[in-house]
């Protein structure tokens, strides 16, 4: 998902998509795309919407990235919907793994072990999630006495004890490629927003009696993304540090 603009990056933002801000001298995209391609994933779709010609130009010579369009933007969920002409020409069962664009701090190992354990469960989606010191702000991963997943709940509606949860939502997502379409065409947008979100899915999926698998599989360093000038600059020290051991990239 790249469609957002990124209005809090100050000067580093000016002119550009949010997930086309310079990260290390390249789009913060490129990382997530990279990581992608490392994990084995062939067919890489961007959902691009605010000044969607400089991404379409930055990819037009990449024949396993392809653009769509999301116009207006009307939240995750939307977002992901409006790939639907491209996934309705794949197998049902493909995975489909959805991710944020602004987040290159991801690796493909972690790609790869979502993907594993989507695929090992026969799952209808699966969320890679990370277990972080200091949740605060954070959706929170609530499970049941058997350790499934119960529910995504937003900070802001926790509980005193749902808030001491420390597994949060970073917004890695695999799902059955179905389950998917079939799920985001009953998704509302009855919220204060007004908006589609992604994690409704979910919702569904579980009140359908279909299975909806959890791992614990994104290291706490990565799931930094990049809102603010003050952001971007911890995360290019982060991935400074990779480049220099690279190794250490693709590697929890």
């Amino acid at each position: 998902m790249a469609a957002g603009k990124g209005t809090r990056m100050g000067a580093a933002g000016e002119g550009l998509p949010k997930v086309m801000v310079p990260t290390l001298g390249r789009p913060m995209v490129d990382w997530v795309v990279e990581a992608c391609r490392e994990a084995g994933i062939s067919r890489i779709i961007l959902v691009v919407g605010h000044l969607a010609s400089l991404l379409r130009a930055a990819y037009a010579d990449q024949s396993d990235v392809e653009c769509v369009l999301q116009e207006p933007q009307l939240g995750t969920g939307h977002a992901v919907d409006q790939a639907r002409p491209v996934l309705e020409r794949l197998d049902a069962a493909t995975p489909v793994v959805v991710l944020g664009g602004d987040g290159p701090l991801i690796r493909a190992a972690t790609i790869k072990a979502l993907v594993k354990e989507h695929i090992a469960h026969g799952a209808a989606a699966t969320m890679a999630t990370s277990v972080i010191p200091d949740p605060t702000g954070y959706g929170r991963i609530v499970r049941d006495a058997n350790g499934n997943f119960s529910a995504i709940v937003e900070h802001k509606d926790a509980s005193e004890a749902q808030r001491t949860i420390r597994e949060v939502n970073p917004s890695y997502y695999c799902f059955r490629n179905d389950d998917l379409l079939r799920e985001l065409s009953r998704v509302d947008n009855k919220n204060a927003n007004g908006e589609y979100y992604l994690v409704d899915v979910l919702t569904l999926l579980r009140a359908a009696g279909r299975p909806v698998q959890v791992v614990s599989a994104v290291p706490p360093e990565d799931v930094l993304s990049i809102n603010t000038p003050e952001q971007l600059a911890e995360v290019e020290s982060i991935l400074g540090r990779r480049e220099a051991a690279p190794s250490a990239r693709s590697h929890a």
